[in-house]
């Protein structure tokens, strides 16, 4: 233990016993103080058995509700996946299979373009080709 509050436990020990030593009830007549200690720590222990109760009873909710989000969660997941094997067999059953995905298909339409745009030029300069000469 550290000597820092052991030393504070031993000041207010000191300090509060002369205080506690001669109590007196408003009857006249002074309980001894075993006897008020006893009924402090019968009333000290039923609190603990409620306490250990309500925890008792706590943890069964916990429990029960993250039984409850776990189930949620997997019936999710069961829905899910039930979608997934349906597009699976979808995907299985179409007679003719996709030769391009969307990446490939993006780059054959770009290419597409880039020689319709080029044989566009080419039509669009005349039939005739005549060497251009600069003036100087």
């Amino acid at each position: 233990m550290r000597k820092g509050p052991l030393c504070l436990m031993l000041v207010t020990l000191s300090i509060m016993a002369p205080a506690h030593g001669e109590e007196t009830t408003e009857g006249g007549s002074s309980t001894p103080l075993s006897l008020s200690a006893g009924s402090q720590i019968t009333e000290l222990q039923q609190r603990l058995k409620a306490s250990e109760q309500q925890r008792e009873e706590l943890s069964k909710q916990l429990q029960s509700a993250d039984t409850a989000r776990e189930s949620a969660q997997l019936a999710r997941l069961r829905q899910e996946n039930q979608r997934l094997k349906l597009q699976l067999k979808e995907a299985q059953a179409s007679p003719l299979p996709r030769l391009l995905t969307d990446q490939q298909q993006w780059f054959v339409t770009g290419a597409g373009v880039a020689l319709l745009a080029l044989l566009c030029g080419i039509f669009a300069s005349g039939a005739s080709r005549k060497r251009r000469q600069w003036l100087n």
